[in-house]
């Protein structure tokens, strides 16, 4: 009897740990709203904040410093919308503090016209996003966590081909995919 206790105690700890140690899942727009009229419109302010962040990604890797500034500026105006939902209080206000992290580095983005300041900020930023990414992430969508090996800067992208966002004209595909989600 006392092995059959000890091998469920074990199965028991293994079980919780197991569950403890397991990737945040991501939720549905409707699981974290309840309804489906406010579930679809959380779905498209996700949307927005990824489709201004890849805009920015975009226009960098066109070197295009005004595209770079628009979508940075979307980015700010729809993370200022985001609200994060069914979280703790702990990881509610680490979210909310990493989502005015976010905005000031997409400000020091639209601020400036400087294509490498922008490339410096942007790397930051994308360290931030992919911190909380569940909580942007589109339904519908795959997002991929890039890096490059060279210089170790990261970016995200709805592509797993490699268009590296920081050195366009001469490392355009050096990069890895190193997570997606």
């Amino acid at each position: 009897m006392p092995n059959m206790k000890r091998s469920l105690i074990i199965l028991l700890s293994a079980t919780l740990w197991l569950g403890y140690t397991a990737k945040a899942q991501v939720l549905t727009s409707l699981q974290e709203v309840g309804t489906p009229e406010l579930a679809q419109k959380r779905e498209a302010l996700k949307e927005s904040v990824m489709t201004s962040y890849l805009g920015i990604k975009n226009s960098l890797v066109k070197s295009d410093s005004v595209g770079a500034v628009k979508f940075a500026t979307e980015l700010i105006a729809n993370l200022s919308q985001f609200k994060f939902k069914k979280l703790s209080l702990e990881k509610m206000n680490e979210a909310t503090t990493t989502r005015k992290e976010m905005i000031e580095l997409a400000q020091s983005i639209a601020a400036t016209k400087s294509i490498n300041k922008q490339r410096s900020e942007m790397d930051k930023l994308s360290v931030k996003m992919w911190s909380v990414i569940e909580r942007f992430k589109p339904e519908k969508t795959s997002l991929y966590k890039q890096v490059c090996p060279m210089t170790g800067t990261t970016w995200i992208s709805d592509d797993k081909a490699i268009q590296n966002p920081y050195y366009p004209k001469n490392m355009l595909t050096c990069g890895e995919v190193k997570a997606s989600i």
